[in-house]
């Protein structure tokens, strides 16, 4: 048996953002089934995973249901003690206990007004000035960890940690809203969308259509800022170069057209996730050559 999340629509449910990071980032297999929130039938599909209220859940491998993504964190990290979840260093981890549990309990302001979207970016959009106090405090917690621990790499502690899975949400969120933050923040939140793992979340999101598209804004928009994908899409019918699908290993049914070559996939998710972003997926782009 293996772990099974349950997790809500990837362009919109920041929580279930989080609680995908930790299997997916930290390499503990996961089955992963989607309950849409905009379906009509949210709280009876919720229904296997009593007394959940919310996504993400998780069922370990001995049939434990555990909610939140602290819980859920916590769970994981106990589990999977050499997996690196946390900061190795004392200091280090009580920081970033510091940092995730406020991340999980603050910054309303941000999340309410500004809730995250991985379709676009927004023009235009107005920071209030209790946005602004968020975006000034998260500034100032990120400054601190890489400035303290953060010497060994690119993320808050050096290595990739539970401090970025929470913050991703965040950068997200600064993405998608044009924020103003200084150049060390920018910085960190275009390494945050140029992380492979985040472009698998966001090409698997894209691959729904949504209308109405949920917490639209009455603002222009411009393309999403992360790294521009390679160009592709989807086609009708083969021959493709491959026979079998670069993810299942099934014969192939569906198709798609990269740099004048057809590729095919065993169902059309697997293709759609492809198109919208073929080098998030290293399975695919060693295939592809």
């Amino acid at each position: 048996m293996t772990y099974e999340i349950f997790i809500a629509d990837r362009a919109f449910s920041s929580w279930s953002l989080r609680g995908w990071l930790m299997f997916e980032t930290f390499g503990i297999p996961c089955k992963t089934t989607v309950l849409g929130l905009y379906t009509g039938t949210f709280k009876e599909d919720l229904e296997p995973v009593y007394p959940a209220r919310t996504v993400p859940v998780m069922r370990t491998p001995d049939g434990i249901l555990v909610g939140d993504t602290l819980a859920m964190a916590e769970t994981l990290a106990e589990r999977h003690p050499d997996a690196g979840m946390w900061p190795e260093d004392p200091a280090a981890r009580g920081l970033a206990r510091w940092m995730v549990a406020e991340m999980h309990s603050g910054y309303g302001a941000l999340r309410s007004e500004c809730p995250m979207q991985l379709l676009h970016q927004y023009e235009g959009f107005a920071v209030s000035d209790a946005v602004a106090a968020d975006l000034a405090r998260i500034e100032e917690m990120w400054a601190l960890a890489r400035s303290r621990h953060g010497s060994g790499g690119d993320w808050l502690f050096g290595e990739w940690s539970l401090a970025d899975v929470f913050f991703a949400p965040v950068a997200a969120r600064i993405a998608g809203y044009g924020l103003p933050v200084g150049a060390d923040a920018a910085a960190y939140v275009a390494n945050m969308l140029a992380d492979p793992a985040f472009r698998r979340w966001r090409a698997m999101g894209q691959t729904v259509s949504y209308d109405p598209v949920p917490y639209a804004k009455d603002l222009p928009t411009t393309a999403w800022p992360g790294p521009a994908p390679i160009p592709a899409k989807a086609v009708a019918s083969g021959p493709s170069v491959n026979a079998a699908c670069p993810y299942s290993g099934k014969p192939v049914t569906d198709f798609m057209e990269m740099d004048g070559k057809v590729y095919g996939f065993c169902n059309p998710f697997c293709r759609d996730k492809t198109v919208q972003d073929p080098a998030a997926w290293p399975k695919f782009m060693a295939m592809a050559g």
